[in-house]
């Protein structure tokens, strides 16, 4: 019963917040056009950096996305949005940055200058199936072992707005470069909890999430952007601008993402 409650009250907060609502210069390969096909049809490669919590919904986007453009072929990369801007600063071959916050999208505003959002999300204390350490509060987090994502990593940083802002210091166990490694460390039973983003949580039998006091107040906004060396820039520009679309906003909302 308690799983269910607990299940129905991460849907509730899904739901309030979607009210609330350089790169290197080597050549393409010649297997890989950058350009248009004969029907003025974007093709060619295009490597994707998106934030690790976009993997499913984003899988799911390119899938539907090359479906429509079959000329296309997408390449994503996932990982800390941290993480992915130092790439792309140091010369990554990327096409397309999704950030899972604003700020990190500002450090590369010079390789990506023209972001627009597409998505938001919120923090949930992730703990394995079970719960065996009675985990119920951001508060319980200081007595057990918690892991955190780095306070670089967009949910670093929405994890130490939300403790700061509840009053409790948590000592964590470890801090992760991405929200992906610290449900990964909850779910094998390595933490006794950890804060997560909602949308990774849907689906699983192996964590359950507590929904915390505040976390509707902690937002993060995601950004997605073209970037200015990418070597097929209409094929990106599509991309984009399929995220951004009726269907791809469809996507994110099955996967638990709130509008942006």
């Amino acid at each position: 019963m308690a799983r269910a409650v607990r299940r129905s009250a991460v849907a509730l907060l899904a739901a309030s917040v979607l009210a609330l609502a350089g790169c290197a210069s080597a050549p393409a390969p010649s297997s890989a056009p950058t350009g248009a096909d004969a029907t003025g049809d974007p093709s060619g490669e295009i490597t994707v950096y998106a934030a690790a919590s976009l993997a499913g919904a984003f899988d799911a986007i390119a899938e539907q996305f090359t479906a429509e453009h079959p000329g296309v072929t997408v390449r994503p990369v996932y990982d800390g949005s941290s993480t992915l801007v130092t790439q792309i600063l140091e010369g990554a071959p990327a096409d397309v940055f999704a950030s899972a916050d604003e700020a990190n999208m500002q450090k590369a505003s010079d390789a990506a200058p023209d972001p627009a959002l597409f998505a938001s999300n919120t923090l949930v204390i992730a703990v394995p199936a079970g719960d065996p350490a009675g985990v119920e509060s951001l508060a319980d987090l200081a007595d057990v072992t918690t892991v955190l994502c780095a306070p670089e990593v967009p949910c670093g940083a929405a994890s130490d707005a939300l403790l700061s802002t509840a009053g409790v210091d948590v000592d964590a166990a470890s801090l992760e470069q991405n929200v992906t490694a610290v449900l990964t460390k909850v779910a094998a039973n390595e933490a006794d909890a950890g804060l997560v983003y909602a949308t990774d949580v849907i689906g699983r039998d192996d964590v359950e999430a507590i929904v915390a006091e505040g976390a509707d107040e902690v937002v993060n906004r995601y950004p997605i952007a073209t970037l200015t060396d990418s070597r097929s820039p209409a094929a990106a520009d599509a991309f984009v601008a399929f995220v951004l679309s009726s269907a791809g906003q469809a996507i994110l909302s099955d996967f638990g993402f709130g509008a942006p």
